[in-house]
């Protein structure tokens, strides 16, 4: 059974901060608790296959690292976009999205808010910082109150 909320966190574990995605699902998922309203999802990189995954869901939080942005996180809504990564092979959210107004036209895509965690070492082999962990910390609790 599909959960109304889906919480998706994409990143590489391997460098550094970019893990700040997967690890975000992790830690939620073990602070909820129940969690029999939301399902969990982390990949490698958004595709456009992951617009199967928003089918059935009332909100979609999308998470990732980033590197644009001074405060610790950054929420913003997500609107359906064909950008330039449409096509390749990682995609945005957008693009996610968009993909899903085309595979469904008679359905309104879900809510989708994008959580931009700040990180500052993507280096192939280290471990997330400390600075992006605290980000992630502030995130999390965030988190707590979309989730309800």
């Amino acid at each position: 059974m599909t959960a109304p909320l889906l919480v998706f966190g994409w990143g590489n574990r391997s460098r550094g901060d970019d893990a700040l995605g997967p690890l975000f699902v992790e830690r939620l998922r073990e602070r909820l608790g129940d969690t029999s309203h939301v399902d969990f999802l982390d990949d490698y990189q958004l595709q456009v296959e992951h617009a199967l995954d928003l089918v059935g869901r009332e909100r979609v939080l999308f998470v990732d690292a980033s590197t644009n942005s001074h405060a610790a996180f950054v929420v913003s809504s997500i609107e359906p976009h064909r950008d330039a990564t449409f096509t390749t092979h990682a995609v945005s959210p957008a693009a996610v999205l968009q993909v899903f107004v085309e595979l469904n036209p008679t359905t309104a895509p879900p809510p989708c808010t994008q959580l931009a965690i700040r990180g500052e070492r993507f280096e192939l082999g280290e471990a997330p910082s400390e600075a992006a962990l605290r980000n992630l910390e502030q995130a999390l609790s965030w988190a707590r109150d979309w989730v309800r």
